[in-house]
């Protein structure tokens, strides 16, 4: 049987049973080990019937029993127990062990080898007398003498006695021990200084070093520790003491904590919830409160709290941990959690509007060609056509929050770019804002889409001009700044190694922490209707995030506002010049000898681009999704010159796979990949196909030509709306 180390203080339950008849053993277990709850609830009323105190309800009385059938086992037993560190406390052992050693003889080894064991001898009324036995062994304070046939409750009441003689003997040995070492170190010391000095002087003189040493240690210990901690009376007003971690935290001295009349360091429901708990358990554990500092700052913190007497006089020990930080990053973690969530919503809000902007905006611009179409009927569809070019820049926005808009990233001087913007700013934001530029010169270029930086500048100066409707002051600046780890730790979001920031800054409104918390959502505003969407920071939030940077914000109420951008650098070499797309469509005629395949699953979407192609004088075949699709091409393979595929469809064959299959039969073919999502989805190798393109809905019929037109021509091109987009998609 495996057995664990006994230390000084912790209690020995380990009993042996010494005696040749196997049915003893198995009393002495079902009584020192009992199974029966309601035996052991008697037994336990009995204890404290007899010595005056109830047994210890919180652990169940049960010992380890060890069995040894004759004195020569006994003994071996007894020192393997000592030598693996597990001695047995207690032996009870039968005075006649037939054919071996008898129970005064087993006795009388062991303890000239182990003096310590405490011993009940067992024997009837026929066996050694009291004063046989006694004058056979000696030694009577360690030893009792159990009269068969044996009571169950006095067996049960001498192994808690003997066990706990045992515990106390080696306590007092040690102490005895350690005490003697202290009492010779001392009285060495002293007798060199005065040899007159008694050993009763010495001893008295040792043990007060002991306690001097012994407070010693506990103040050290206290006012050294970590961990913020207080000793207050138990009514909660006034401390005793405070260690230097807790002055640290409150961010007070110490006399002026020691002479407070009231619990400073955390509210009132904080200090009555401690109290109630320590009256009602006697412990607090991890008790959320927030304490306020002497500066009055909140700090949000756990509480464990004590009840403790010192001389008799009660207090509370109180232990606080500050959880300030990692709450903080707990928020920061279910913020960015949440606007994940948003950007994913968003990205599917906008590529179904994508959808529906390109049929109203394509039938439009289609009806406005019409010569047919009377003036009355124009002015309503240029109405049409202007709501839906608002909506499509609402998707715009939807897709850059999302980061799922197309960019074209390249080595860009922020200063110039800052210098041409802030041109433009100055007569929009207007004249009673005074605009200052602080540019720090030799800034690296960084890694960015121009006109996403260039969106970035306006967003945030024009929240700032909003900020202050009656005059202020905007500091655009910039600066390169290397982000350390202890950066990091402060703001997750924030990425390792040197960025350049773009910071600007308003002496408006401000913002509560509310406020704050909410400004990168889309369509949160604190504007009035129709002063703004709501989506100018979100905006700002999806650029930076999209661009591998960040956003810090830094307000407060009529304090103004700061925000920071922070943005990659470049390196040298990761990009090439970005690829040029044609103003004008080349000289192309469409005729009837091309045929083209489109495959969208939106039907609307599905008819007009059919219609817009066949205006063009195409040829056009048309299928809802990819397996539709293979059935048209398996009856006009040779016939079929280009496909316009919808990158995302419902079916199990998405666009791109539909493409890599007819490629595959027809490597010559050319393909026009559209969505309404972006790179993200789509992938960014067109640029190694010559027969790849891009086209980004919404499109009008214009663009659209344009696109088949010039791709037809083995030209690849990448459209965005209306601007010209890079090969390398971002």
């Amino acid at each position: 049987m495996s057995t664990t180390p006994l230390t000084l203080h912790s209690e020995n339950h380990r009993i042996l049973v010494i005696d040749d008849n196997p049915s003893i053993h198995e009393d002495f277990r079902k009584i020192l080990s009992p199974a029966d709850v309601k035996l052991a609830q008697e037994l336990d009323a009995d204890e404290a019937a007899l010595f005056g105190e109830a047994a210890d309800a919180s652990s169940p009385w049960s010992f380890q029993i060890d069995s040894a059938f004759q004195g020569q086992e006994g003994l071996e037993k007894v020192g393997k127990a000592v030598a693996t560190g597990a001695p047995y406390a207690v032996a009870f052992v039968d005075v006649r062990m037939p054919p071996g050693w008898d129970g005064i003889e087993t006795i009388s080894r062991i303890w000239k080898e182990f003096p310590d064991l405490q011993i009940v001898i067992c024997t009837a009324y026929s066996d050694y007398s009291w004063d046989q036995i006694a004058k056979s062994l000696g030694n009577s304070d360690q030893m009792l003498v159990l009269k068969k046939p044996f009571d169950n409750v006095e067996v049960l009441q001498m192994a808690h006695a003997l066990s706990k003689k045992w515990q106390l003997t080696q306590m007092v040995r040690r102490q005895m021990e350690e005490l003697d070492t202290l009492v010779n170190q001392r009285t060495a010391e002293l007798c060199a200084a005065n040899a007159r000095l008694t050993s009763e002087v010495a001893e008295r003189a040792a043990a007060e070093e002991a306690l001097r040493r012994s407070e010693e240690r506990f103040s050290k210990a206290f006012h050294s520790s970590p961990i913020p901690m207080m000793i207050q009376c138990h009514n909660g007003e006034g401390c005793l003491d405070v260690n230097a971690s807790f002055l640290a935290l409150v961010g007070a001295e110490r006399d002026s904590v020691l002479a407070g009349k009231t619990p400073l360091w955390c509210d009132e429901a904080t200090a009555t919830a401690i109290r109630e708990d320590l009256a009602a358990r006697h412990v607090v554990r991890n008790l959320a409160a927030n304490i306020c500092t002497y500066s009055g700052e909140t700090r949000e913190v756990l509480v464990a709290a004590e009840n403790l007497e010192l001389g008799n006089v009660p207090y509370q020990l109180v232990i606080l941990q500050d959880i300030t930080e990692r709450v903080r990053l707990e928020n920061e973690l279910r913020q960015a959690q949440k606007m994940e969530a948003v950007g994913r919503l968003a990205a599917g809000v906008a590529h179904d509007f994508n959808n529906i902007l390109t049929v109203i905006l394509g039938n439009t611009a289609m009806q406005l060609g019409n010569p047919h179409v009377d003036e009355k009927l124009s002015a309503s569809l240029l109405q049409v056509e202007r709501a839906a070019e608002r909506a499509t820049a609402l998707t715009r926005q939807l897709l850059a929050y999302s980061r799922k808009q197309i960019i074209q990233r390249r080595p860009l001087a922020l200063n110039q770019v800052v210098e041409q913007t802030v041109t433009m700013l100055r007569r929009i934001i207007g004249e009673h804002i005074a605009l200052d530029m602080q540019l720090a010169p030799d800034l690296t270029p960084i890694f960015a889409d121009p006109s996403s930086v260039d969106q970035v500048i306006m967003n945030l100066a024009l929240n700032a001009r909003d900020a202050m409707p009656d005059g202020g002051k905007v500091i655009v600046a910039t600066f390169q700044v290397k982000i350390d780890e202890a950066e990091r730790a402060r703001n997750p979001e924030a990425q390792l190694g040197t960025h350049v920031c773009l910071e600007i800054k308003d002496t408006g409104y401000g913002m509560d922490a509310a406020t704050a918390a909410r400004i990168f959502e889309p369509f949160f505003t604190t504007k009035g209707p129709g002063q703004g969407t709501g989506m100018g920071l979100a905006t700002v939030y999806g650029v930076l995030k999209q661009h591998g940077g960040w956003v810090e914000v830094e307000s407060a109420p009529r304090r103004g506002t700061t925000v920071r951008t922070f943005f990659p650098l470049s390196v040298d070499g990761l990009v090439a010049e970005p690829v040029k797309l044609e103003k004008q469509p080349a000289e192309f005629a469409p005729n009837e000898s091309i045929t083209i395949l489109v495959v969208e699953d939106e039907e609307m979407l599905r008819e007009f681009v059919s219609d817009a192609l066949g205006a063009l004088g195409y040829r056009v075949l048309s299928a809802p999704n990819g397996r539709a699709a293979l059935e048209v091409w398996t009856e006009h393979r040779d016939e079929i010159d280009l496909l316009l595929t919808d990158v995302v469809m419902p079916e199990s064959i998405s666009g791109r796979e539909l493409a890599q299959a007819l490629l595959m039969d027809k490597p010559d073919l050319k393909v026009i990949f559209t969505s309404g999502y972006s790179a993200e989805l789509i992938g960014t190798d067109f640029e190694r196909e010559k027969q790849h393109a891009f086209l980004a809905k919404p499109y009008l019929p214009d663009r659209l030509a344009q696109t088949v037109a010039t791709h037809l021509q083995s030209q690849p091109t990448f459209v965005a709306n209306t601007a010209p987009v890079a090969p390398a998609l971002a």
